[in-house]
């Protein structure tokens, strides 16, 4: 065997980066793993996942936008919400996430290199550090992990400032008082519903007809609602021809001729795979027009000792699944066994309220002809739901008439995406909605939501037997 620098090297940092190198560790192998200066943690860490999330903890608490039902509409926390309030949790939480990555990856003795890698040759990267120095590291098996950046429209001059992309978002000078979302997908309207309750006036723009397909009708029909009581307005069919910035803001202008004046705009067109920079080439692999590396069912790339893992990769691009991804790759080259990841994937949307769902939608149902029952319970119906002030959440359950097994759950409000994880469970487990029916929950709880939906659809399917 050739002799090596490490047996693994990972390109990234962040959570199927970090994840890969920790396995490879705990294995027993010699890991390394780079990353630009000051992006330990990635994407995910910097300008993706916990950020954006922290801003929202930091939105609903200092808007007071979940207690209202309680406390009046006029309740507030804090009248004259800066971006200073705001970023003060944000940065908090980053710096203590990055010192967390930082001692992982030290206990389980990871070496890290701060700076740009590419490849010279399919086990050998040129490493450049921040003051231009390169040094090669060679390995037995390379992990990309690189991740994504907003993808940017060559038509839009963006400036980070009036004209964004979901990166600059974080870095607003101020609250704009009006502002444009240019998409209606996951990551668009996170951020649309948080300006909302900021007390932005949003207009969201989708080229599509509806947004977040991806999701039951029902749950965004009732998040549709929820943002429209906060002032956003939804330009749905709409593309964008140009936007135009003037001295006193923006100026959007849509293909049907419509024109939007705001504060700012936000593109949310999708990712865009961090591969230009790597001369692939040299390596015997090739990305696709958006960046994307393919892999087959063991993150493997087309070049045996070489895997990729997390957004890079494609769908789902999640950081719960790039983890479990980083894991499989990480085994997988250390020839130790691993068990398939579970179709059974949450996806969580992290929306003012949340959304949270697993398994087949109705529409999904009905469209590959499976028959099935609803059962809801209604957060307003619940002790917990009161005590909170949540009366508008609610969770579904779409059950097999034949088998009784969950076919999907779907939760829209407070604690969705911690909620959801029950149904994930039963439903990995094959178990049936009787248990539900049975089970005990702790009361006042929102878990208690389960059994309530369950009652429901058992009482549809009973009365259908009766029928029948």
């Amino acid at each position: 065997m050739p002799d090596f620098d490490f047996d693994m090297l990972v390109i990234g940092s962040g959570p199927g980066g970090q994840k890969a190198a920790i396995a490879a560790a705990k294995l027993g192998r010699r890991v390394a793993v780079v990353d630009r200066p000051d992006m330990l943690g990635g994407v995910s860490l910097h300008t993706g996942t916990i950020p954006s999330k922290t801003l929202r903890e930091a939105v609903l608490y200092l808007t007071g936008l979940s207690q209202r039902d309680l406390y009046g509409q006029s309740y507030r926390l804090k009248d004259d919400i800066t971006v200073a309030d705001l970023t003060a949790r944000t940065q908090h939480v980053v710096g203590r996430e990055v010192d967390v990555v930082r001692s992982q990856l030290a206990r389980n003795q990871v070496t890290v290199y701060s700076g740009t890698a590419r490849f010279s040759d399919p086990h050998t990267v040129a490493l450049s550090d921040a003051s231009g120095r390169e040094r090669r590291l060679s390995a037995g098996h390379i992990v990309i992990a690189t991740g994504t950046r907003p993808a940017r429209p060559d038509s839009v001059e963006f400036d980070g400032r009036t004209i964004m992309d979901s990166d600059n978002v974080l870095s607003v000078e101020r609250v704009p008082r009006s502002m444009v979302i240019v998409g209606a997908g996951v990551i668009g309207m996170e951020y649309a519903s948080m300006f909302a309750a900021l007390g932005s006036k949003v207009t969201v723009v989708e080229k599509r007809p509806g947004m977040l397909d991806l999701c039951d009708v029902e749950i965004v029909e009732s998040l549709k609602y929820h943002l429209r009581d906060l002032a956003v307005t939804f330009r749905f069919g709409e593309t964008v021809a140009a936007v135009e910035r003037h001295p006193r803001g923006t100026l959007t202008v849509l293909e049907s001729g419509k024109k939007i004046p705001a504060d700012t705009v936000m593109y949310s067109a999708g990712r865009q795979g961090l591969t230009d920079g790597l001369d692939l080439d040299r390596a015997g692999l090739a990305a696709d027009p958006r960046g994307r590396i393919a892999v087959d069912e063991n993150y493997r790339t087309e070049v045996a000792h070489i895997y990729a893992v997390g957004d890079v990769i494609g769908f789902p691009a999640l950081a719960a699944t790039s983890m479990e991804q980083g894991r499989a790759a990480a085994y997988h080259a250390c020839g130790e066994p691993v068990g398939r990841m579970h179709q059974l994937q949450p996806i969580g949307i992290y929306t003012i309220p949340e959304i949270s769902f697993v398994g087949r939608t109705e529409d999904q149902l009905t469209e590959d002809r499976v028959p099935f029952e609803v059962g809801v319970a209604r957060y307003r119906e619940l002790a917990r739901g009161q005590i909170i002030g949540d009366s508008h959440g609610m969770l579904k359950l779409l059950v097999s008439p034949t088998d009784r097994t969950l076919l999907g759950v779907h939760c829209f409000g407070s604690g969705a995406t911690e909620l959801i994880h029950i149904g994930q469970s039963v439903m990995g487990c094959g178990g049936r909605v009787d248990y539900l029916v049975d089970a005990v929950f702790n009361y006042p709880t929102l878990a208690e939501s389960y059994k309530v939906a369950a009652l429901d659809a058992t009482n549809r399917l009973r009365q259908v037997d009766r029928l029948d």
